[in-house]
């Protein structure tokens, strides 16, 4: 059985002709309910202080948690980033290609109308030309019958 500083404090014993000193007795009693409230009493406060830190340990465990689910969520971020960014620059070297290719494209039916037109007008100066030279040679042909006709 677990004494209580009050038990002590109300405990008596039988007095005997030859016993103990009653004196003694009360003063070692008084003595171990001293010790005893001081041990309680040191026990309270150590159960104190024990839940003052389990309470900051609590806390910090709470940091703790809060701290690896930030970066928990920052690392997934930064890969959604890092991955949004790879199929952003995927798209715009694709699209910029397209738009190169159009452009080429473009280019090349350009050059080809140019051709067609070169071919054209090169077919219609030598049309001209023919021209040019066929009646510049019958305007010869009357210059020159007419200086036989003169003669």
């Amino acid at each position: 059985m677990n004494y209580t500083p009050n038990d002590l404090q109300n405990l008596t014993f039988k007095k005997t002709i030859m016993g103990y000193s009653e004196d003694e007795v009360n003063e070692v009693l008084d003595r171990i309910i001293e010790d005893y409230n001081a041990y309680i009493k040191e026990n309270l406060e150590l159960k104190d202080k024990l839940a003052v830190l389990n309470e900051g340990l609590q806390h910090y465990k709470t940091i703790e948690e809060s701290l690896q689910n930030a970066l928990i969520v920052a690392q997934q971020t930064g890969e959604e980033i890092k991955k949004n960014s790879y199929s952003k620059a995927e798209n715009i070297i694709k699209e910029a290609e397209i738009k190169a290719q159009k452009i080429i494209n473009d280019a090349n039916q350009e050059v080809l109308k140019i051709k067609i037109e070169y071919e054209e007008i090169k077919k219609k100066f030598y049309a001209f030309k023919a021209k040019a030279e066929s009646l510049l040679l019958s305007q010869m042909e009357i210059l020159r019958q007419l200086d036989i006709d003169d003669e």
